[in-house]
């Protein structure tokens, strides 16, 4: 196996990990992971940044995490790379975008932190908390027919095509999707590639006055056009990649006793890989 495809591999596996929140605190504490994945925001394959970055975006989901990520040597550095690089892609650099604003803002949560760490890090994930970036939304879908990790791999692939979308996470057991997209983009569009599999009906999740939630369907004959995105590459087939096993670590309560013995072997990957 190749140094790059060792990194990506290494990279996917800490992002699936760092889906859980149980999973969270244990990945930043680690001593090598951290600084493990601020390596790979300089990686040179374009796909290992990205995914280091949503697994960064998720750690950044708790609060307790954000001061130490904050003051990790090269963390604002490397985001900051990442947003001013003139070859990382739009998506790439609005994400990094919103990771750098919020860790910037971390020093300033520090009383609100104390009293929310412990709820923070158990609460079922939505992917990117509130909106702190005008330059993106937060859609949330309800998918009839994402009942198993194939389904979810169609699901995948259907958001990735879509130029716009910035980052997603799947609540499997509530046949949920979390999804982060430029404010431009329509929620129409996710349903039409999502529907365009043929074998899931995907709904829009929507807030009511009330606070209570109202399932939403798109129009049949909505004709939205769908703009490709050839930016990012193309994610690993299913039988190359390594998150088809982590579909149960991203989704079942409890799996820190499983991931930390993985944590080590990824620790013990990054510090003997600087070869870029």
């Amino acid at each position: 196996m190749s140094a790059e495809m060792d990194a990506l591999t290494v990279v996917n596996q800490l992002r699936d990990l760092a889906a859980d929140p149980l999973n969270r605190r244990a990945i930043v504490e680690d001593q090598g992971c951290l600084p493990g994945l601020i390596l790979f925001l300089d990686h040179p394959n374009p796909q290992v940044v990205y995914s280091a970055l949503l697994a960064v975006r998720y750690l950044a989901e708790c609060r307790a995490n954000r001061e130490k990520m904050k003051g990790e040597l090269g963390m604002m550095l490397s985001l900051q790379n990442v947003m001013q690089k003139s070859t990382s892609p739009g998506e790439t650099k609005l994400l990094a975008s919103e990771i750098y604003e919020i860790l910037q803002s971390a020093g300033q949560e520090e009383a609100e932190q104390a009293e929310a760490a412990a709820a923070s890090c158990r609460r079922k994930a939505h992917f990117f908390l509130g909106s702190s970036n005008k330059r993106a939304k937060t859609v949330v879908l309800h998918i009839d027919g994402l009942d198993d990790p194939t389904r979810r791999s169609l699901c995948e692939e259907a958001l990735l095509k879509i130029r716009g979308v910035i980052s997603f996470t799947f609540q499997m057991a509530v046949k949920r999707c979390v999804v982060r997209v430029r404010s431009d983009l329509k929620a129409d569009a996710l349903g039409t590639a999502i529907n365009s599999t043929k074998v899931m009906i995907a709904q829009q999740v929507v807030k009511t006055e009330d606070g209570g939630e109202l399932i939403v369907p798109f129009q049949e004959n909505s004709a939205v056009l769908v703009e490709e995105n050839l930016d990012i590459p193309d994610y690993l087939p299913e039988e190359e990649s390594p998150s088809q096993e982590q579909d149960k670590a991203v989704t079942r309560v409890g799996s820190i006793t499983d991931g930390m013995g993985w944590l080590s072997t990824a620790a013990n990957f990054v510090t003997r890989s600087f070869y870029w």
